[in-house]
């Protein structure tokens, strides 16, 4: 299995390990080239506008959405979420996302900086257990329109993670935890199940 994490921002030493914990070595990927014969690619946290910004200059963008149409996974958390959006709610001007997953999103709707927090979010999907999701400036995404998005997790009724066909998006950081539950969630995505 063939696993990358988009290098340009962000926590992407984490999710390698956390992948690697999982018995994949992933990849950084930089360039366009990078995501040369990948299965699942994970796009960090960081700064939207600047991910944005990145992966356009560098011919990411455009090998993205081939590469989602030919059936790559694709997980975006926090600033990644933001990127992979349709519409991005209140972006600032010239942000569009990726327009990857048919979703709407609103950066930063837990606050600033200082409201970031750790919470145990249940995700029903992973069991029981609650989950130590970690919120930093973390966007939320409005309730799916599309028949084919299922809601996986909520905070304060606000949608913080979801899933479309082989699209993962979460608004937290699921790497900053020794949690490696959605990191195997999303394998088992890539592998199909």
């Amino acid at each position: 299995m063939n696993v990358g994490v988009l290098a340009l921002q962000g926590a992407v030493a984490e999710h390698l390990a956390m992948l690697l914990a999982l018995g994949v070595e992933g990849r950084s990927v930089r360039t366009a080239e990078d995501c040369e014969g990948l299965d699942g690619l994970i796009i960090p946290g960081g700064e939207s506008t600047t991910l944005e910004k990145l992966v356009r200059r560098f011919g990411i963008d455009v090998v993205l959405r081939q590469d989602v149409e030919r059936g790559m996974a694709v997980w975006g958390t926090c600033a990644g979420m933001i990127l992979i959006a349709a519409h991005i709610n209140n972006g600032i001007p010239g942000q569009t996302g990726l327009n990857l997953f048919p979703m709407s999103v609103e950066r930063n709707a837990f606050g600033r900086q200082l409201s970031s927090c750790e919470v145990d979010l249940a995700i029903p999907d992973l069991g029981p257990k609650s989950f130590p999701a970690v919120f930093i400036r973390a966007p939320v995404a409005e309730e799916p329109q599309d028949e084919e998005t299922k809601v996986l997790a909520r905070l304060e009724g606000k949608v913080v993670a979801l899933k479309h066909k082989k699209l993962l998006a979460t608004s937290f950081h699921p790497e900053l935890t020794g949690d490696d539950r959605l990191h195997n969630y999303f394998l088992q995505m890539i592998g199909g199940s």
